[in-house]
C-alpha cells in the first residue's frame, strides 16, 4: 500500500494579507480588493521570479463599522464597499484561482458588531427571538455587573444596556457583543455564512479566536492572579478555552469537508501547546491546522526554537499537521523583535529558512519578506483600539498593520495619498522593487527557499527529526521523504560554529548562506558562518 497524498495545505506556503494596507488602487488612502487583484504575480506568476505563494489568508473584507478594524461585523455575506463590491471579490477568486493560489476567508464566529441585524435585533426588548443568540444578564444588585469578568481590550465586559435594563456581554469592545453559541440557532448562522462563502469557491477560512466562542454556562467569576493589567490579573476559565469550543470547530470542519479541498486552520490564542493541540480533535476530526503562538513567542534562541518545534510535534502527535508563523496583524513583527543592529537582516534570514524547512504549514506575513520593521505611529495617529486604551504602555496592533512598502515612490507605491497609517520611514531603502534588483536580498532569499521547497518532497512534507550533539546557537534536523534526506542547519549566533556528522560522508549544498550552492559538504566537518544557514541534500 502507498502512503496517502499529502492535501494540498500541506504542502502549501500561505500568505496573510491585511486588506487595508496591502495595495490601494483607487487613491482613497486604504487598501482595497483591486489592489489585491494588481498585486497576485507578484505572489505567484508561476515562475520562480514571484514568490511561490499557494493560498492567501484575507483578514475580513466584510462590511464593518471599523471600531475593531473589520473584526466587528455587519454583515457575514457582502463586502464593505471600501474594499469593493461582490463582484470585485469574485474577480479576486477567480484570478488567484488561475495562478494557483487558493483563497481563505476569515471568520469571526464569536462576536459581531453591536450594528449588525442580528444585535439590533436582540437589543430591541427582551422578549426579541434574537434576545438569546448574545449574552444578556441581569444586575444582581443595582450597578453590580453579572461577574469579574474583563474585556481584553480593557475595562470591564459587561456593558449596561438602558432600554432594556440588563447587561450584555463583550469580550473585546462594547461595540462587539459575544453570540451565545449555546443557543443552536447561532451555530447554524454562522455555518450558514460559512457555506455562503464555500459556494462562491473559497477553499477555506482561519477561524478566529476559536477557543473564544464558548463562555462558561454559569456564567462564573474568574480566579486571580497576578498580572500588570486588569485583563492579566484574572486566570481566564471561565470566559474561554471552554471543552465546547473544540466541538465547535468540528462542526466547521464537518461542513468544509464537504466541499473538496476546503481547509481550516484555527486561530486558539493560548500559549500552551497541548491547549492548542485539543482543536485538532482526538482523532484529527477537528481543525486541518492550529496556530503556534508559542512558537511565535519564543525569542530568537536555537534551544527556545527547538524546544517549541519539540514541544509542538509532541502535542499534536500523529493526529494533525504542524502550522508555523513568525509575524501576524495582532503582533510585533519578527524583524523587529529579532533585531539587532546590522544583523537585524542576517537574523531575518535564519528565521525564513527555518519557517520555510520545518515539517509543517508555513504562514508569511504580508512585508515580512522585504524585512518590513513596526511602524512608528504617534499617539494621535493610533487608531487601534488596544494601542489607544493601553498608551504608552502598548504599542498596540497598528505597528504592525503599516502599508506594504512597494517602492521609493511617495507612500511607498501603496497609494497614490496619504495612507489610513503611516508609511514606515525606512521606504525609501526597505522595498519590492529595491530588493527585486539586489540578488542578495531577503526578498530574493524568501524566494529561493520557497521554490526549494516546492521542489523538495523531503522539505515539503516529509518527516522531521532533530539532531543532538552540535554546537551551541545551532538548530539543524534532518527533513525526511522516501529515499530524499536533507539536512537543515541554522546557526542563531554571531560567531562561527563547527561540527560534524561522522560516518554520513558527503552532500550537496542546495542552498546556503553565504552563497554555496551546487557545493559538495564533507558532513564530518560543517563550518557555519555566523547567522549562516546550509541546506544540504544527503
Amino acid at each position: 500500500m502507498t502512503d496517502p497524498q499529502p492535501a494540498w495545505w500541506q504542502r502549501a506556503v500561505c500568505y496573510q494579507i491585511y486588506p487595508r494596507s496591502f495595495q490601494d488602487s483607487d487613491g482613497d488612502g486604504i487598501g482595497d480588493l483591486q489592489g489585491i487583484i494588481e498585486r497576485l504575480d507578484y505572489l505567484n506568476d508561476g515562475s520562480e521570479r514571484s514568490l511561490g505563494i499557494d493560498a492567501i489568508w484575507l483578514n475580513p473584507v466584510y462590511p464593518s463599522p471599523q471600531y475593531d478594524f473589520g473584526y466587528d461585523i455587519m454583515d457575514h455575506q457582502a463586502i464593505d464597499p471600501q474594499y469593493g463590491t461582490m463582484e470585485d471579490f469574485e474577480r479576486l477568486l477567480y484570478e488567484a484561482h488561475q495562478r494557483g493560489i487558493r483563497i481563505l476567508m476569515d471568520m469571526v464566529p464569536s462576536v459581531t458588531s453591536h450594528l449588525h441585524p442580528w444585535f439590533v435585533e436582540s437589543r430591541a426588548s427582551r422578549r426579541s427571538p434574537k434576545r438569546d443568540w448574545y449574552i444578556w444578564r441581569d444586575a444582581p444588585r443595582p450597578g453590580k455587573r453579572p461577574n469579574n469578568w474583563q474585556g481584553v481590550f480593557g475595562g470591564p465586559a459587561w456593558t449596561w444596556d438602558v432600554k432594556t435594563q440588563q447587561y450584555y456581554y463583550h469580550n473585546s469592545l462594547p461595540e462587539q457583543p459575544d453570540l451565545n453559541w449555546r443557543n443552536p440557532e447561532v451555530a447554524q448562522a454562522i455555518l450558514g455564512a460559512m457555506e455562503f462563502w464555500l459556494r462562491k469557491g473559497v477553499d477555506g477560512f482561519r477561524i478566529d479566536v476559536l477557543n473564544y466562542v464558548y463562555k462558561d454556562e454559569r456564567l462564573r467569576s474568574n480566579p486571580h492572579c497576578c498580572g500588570r493589567r486588569p485583563y492579566e490579573m484574572q486566570r481566564h476559565v471561565y470566559d474561554k478555552d471552554r471543552p465546547e469550543a473544540v466541538d465547535a470547530g468540528i462542526r466547521m470542519r464537518q461542513l468544509v469537508d464537504r466541499y473538496p479541498g476546503g481547509m481550516l486552520v484555527a486561530e486558539v490564542y493560548v500559549n500552551d501547546p497541548r491547549e492548542a493541540a485539543r482543536y485538532y480533535g482526538e482523532h484529527g476530526e477537528g481543525a486541518n491546522l492550529v496556530f503556534n503562538f508559542s512558537f511565535m513567542n519564543a525569542p530568537f534562541s536555537a534551544p527556545r526554537l527547538r524546544h517549541e518545534v519539540d514541544r509542538w510535534e509532541q502535542a499534536i502527535g500523529a493526529r494533525g499537521w504542524p502550522c508555523y508563523f513568525l509575524s501576524n496583524h495582532d503582533n510585533s513583527r519578527h524583524a523587529s523583535r529579532f533585531a539587532a543592529g546590522r544583523a537585524t537582516t542576517a537574523r531575518a534570514r535564519v528565521a525564513a529558512a527555518l519557517l520555510l524547512t520545518l515539517r509543517g504549514t508555513p504562514f508569511l506575513y504580508m512585508g515580512e519578506e522585504i524585512g518590513m520593521l513596526d511602524g512608528i505611529v504617534g499617539r494621535h495617529e493610533r487608531l487601534d483600539p488596544v494601542g489607544v486604551h493601553y498608551w504608552p504602555f502598548h504599542p498596540g496592533r497598528d505597528v504592525a498593520r503599516t502599508p506594504m512598502q512597494w517602492s521609493a515612490a511617495p507612500y511607498a507605491g501603496f497609494s497614490s495619498t496619504r495612507p489610513w497609517l503611516p508609511v514606515h520611514p525606512a521606504f525609501a531603502t526597505v522595498n519590492v522593487a529595491a530588493q527585486e534588483a539586489d540578488a542578495g536580498s531577503l526578498l530574493r532569499w524568501y524566494r529561493r527557499l520557497i521554490w526549494l521547497r516546492k521542489g523538495s518532497a523531503a522539505l515539503s512534507f516529509g518527516g522531521y527529526q532533530a539532531l543532538d550533539g552540535v554546537p551551541g546557537g545551532v538548530f539543524a534536523y534532518l527533513r525526511v521523504a522516501g529515499e530524499e534526506r536533507v539536512l537543515v542547519a541554522l546557526n542563531f549566533a554571531a560567531r562561527r560554529r563547527c561540527f560534524g556528522l561522522p560516518g554520513r560522508g558527503s552532500g550537496r549544498c542546495l542552498l546556503g548562506w553565504p552563497e554555496r550552492a551546487g557545493d559538495a559538504v564533507d558532513l564530518g566537518h560543517i563550518e557555519l558562518e555566523p547567522y549562516g544557514v546550509l541546506i544540504v541534500a544527503l
